[in-house]
């Protein structure tokens, strides 16, 4: 798998933002990718080290738009701890 096609794009949010602080970082990555596709994927993107790789399977939601019911889509997050003192510059200065 092409590291491109692992990582799809970093996840904003208050949490994600609230753990760069900690030197992680969150991002949604491909449903078939195990956690050393993705390591291998963040250190030749962003080339940092990566410390750890901890993935969640986000489970679709009921949602609702007048009368027709579905569900949100179903996606796979990582969160990716690079080694201390090395940061990845995704949002610019913010973190």
């Amino acid at each position: 798998m092409d590291a491109y096609s692992v990582i799809i794009r970093p996840v904003v949010s208050e949490r994600s933002f609230s753990l760069m602080e900690q030197n992680k970082y969150t991002f949604e990555v491909a449903r078939d990718a195990n956690k050393y596709q993705i390591k291998d994927a963040v250190e030749e993107l962003f080339s940092v080290h990566v410390v750890s790789v901890n993935t969640i399977n986000v489970k679709p939601k009921k949602k609702r738009v007048r009368y027709a019911a579905g569900y949100t889509r179903q996606w796979k997050k990582a969160v990716v701890t690079v080694a201390e003192g090395e940061s990845i510059e995704i949002f610019g200065n913010q973190a």
